[in-house]
């Protein structure tokens, strides 16, 4: 991995080079969209560029990649990697722009850190980006060659079949091929990107996860149209101008939160295809949107005929706005040993008042063995996963999907 000597170097400067972090990405973004405006345009999240979301969560990775290095120098943190690389893939990044963000990166860190950035600080701390970009990159690169596509060639038009309001604010587009060829395989968990083009000109993505089975014909993604300041482009486009017939610009599936039914599972499993009648017992925790991928995961256990244990925690404001509050029960209900528990902090007459408020895991069995699967607003996962660590859940068997910037490691 990182050379002693480079290890030294970026061991001795982390502190400063942290410290100035949020200064030089916010630099780096200005010098990169100055330079290609068609970046901010067409492919980064112009709200989450606003509100400074992306800055903190390329800090955050580049201050993780980089103490990883100095205080694990034998490996890498694959995790965060994967992560990152299939939020890419479903992007259609390539290779080539890596050197342009390292370029503008690169011209930030001397700008903002002046003198203190002599020839050995510059080549240590090039060392630990090109480890970090040739990581994702191969990642990508098999990525992409797993989907059979060209690097960055995600795209393919899709027809709208159909579309559901399932609640005030979330709409459910049921999606098919516009070409008639098979829809792309993916796992359960996954999502695709999807990208339209708004009434600038600009052709704005964002990811939605898949809520059908994985052996569907059809694709499904519901969408939470996003209020507040500003408004979500993507989700009110969507929610205001999208109906059945229409098409949609759709990637390739990726992600990487996808059931592992562990050793005692067929290799179906293995592969990423579902647990068979064993497994091990699971944990899905949702909040809000974040119960989409939780759904299809639940549809895969019971297609599977999944035996072990299974519980699903779910958190919303009020039985009203929870998306597809009847698919979480149903499915749960035909799972042989599973039990759904709904938090709402506006719940229904005669709702349980120990679930009424926040998730209280405190009452729940979590059978030795458990894996657990989060997605939600990153308090929510912070919470549940501090409260499954003091149940013996280790570390390592706690996944979790961030919709938007990965903010876990900036915050950290």
């Amino acid at each position: 991995m990182l050379s002693a000597k480079s290890t030294v170097t970026v061991r001795a400067t982390l502190p400063a080079v942290g410290a100035a972090i949020g200064t030089i990405t916010e630099r780096f973004y200005e010098r990169l969209f100055a330079a290609h405006p068609e970046l901010l345009r067409d492919l980064f999240n112009r709200g989450n560029q606003a509100a400074g979301l992306q800055k903190q969560a390329l800090a955050g990775s580049i201050a993780a990649f980089a103490t990883h290095l100095v205080h694990h120098p034998e490996d890498r943190p694959d995790v965060m990697l994967n992560r990152i690389a299939h939020k890419h893939a479903s992007l259609g990044v390539t290779a080539d722009q890596y050197e342009i963000v390292h370029r503008h990166l690169f011209a930030a860190i001397a700008e903002v850190l002046g003198e203190a950035v002599t020839p050995e600080v510059a080549a240590a701390w090039d060392e630990v980006y090109w480890l970090m970009a040739n990581a994702l990159i191969a990642i990508e690169t098999r990525l992409y060659e797993e989907q059979g596509v060209l690097a960055g060639d995600v795209w393919r038009e899709w027809t709208v079949a159909g579309r559901t309001e399932e609640t005030a604010d979330c709409a459910t587009f049921r999606l098919r091929p516009a070409d008639g060829a098979p829809a792309p395989a993916f796992k359960a968990g996954q999502y695709v990107s999807v990208q339209v083009e708004l009434a600038d000109g600009a052709r704005q993505i964002r990811q939605y996860s898949l809520i059908s089975a994985p052996g569907s014909e059809f694709r499904s993604i519901t969408v939470k149209r996003v209020q507040g300041d500003p408004d979500g482009e993507v989700s009110g486009h969507l929610h205001a101008h999208v109906r059945e017939g229409d098409r949609l610009r759709v990637s390739a599936p990726y992600g990487d939160l996808v059931l592992d039914a562990g050793p005692d599972a067929g290799s179906d499993a293995s592969l990423g295809a579902g647990p068979d009648s064993g497994g091990a017992p699971l944990l899905l925790a949702s909040a809000g949107i974040g119960c989409t991928p939780m759904l299809a995961m639940l549809e895969q256990l019971v297609a599977a005929g999944h035996r072990a244990p299974v519980t699903v925690v779910h958190a919303d404001r009020s039985p009203a706005e929870h998306p597809l509050r009847d698919d979480h029960a149903a499915l749960t209900a035909k799972l042989p040993d599973a039990a759904a528990h709904f938090w709402y902090e506006t719940p229904a007459p005669g709702h349980p008042a120990d679930r009424t408020g926040l998730v209280d895991l405190t009452t729940l069995p979590v059978p030795s063995g458990t894996r657990a699967y989060l997605c939600g607003p990153l308090p929510f996962m912070r919470a549940v996963r501090t409260q499954l660590l003091a149940k013996g859940v280790p570390a390592a068997d706690i996944h979790y999907e961030v919709f938007g910037p990965d903010l876990w490691l900036a915050q950290d």
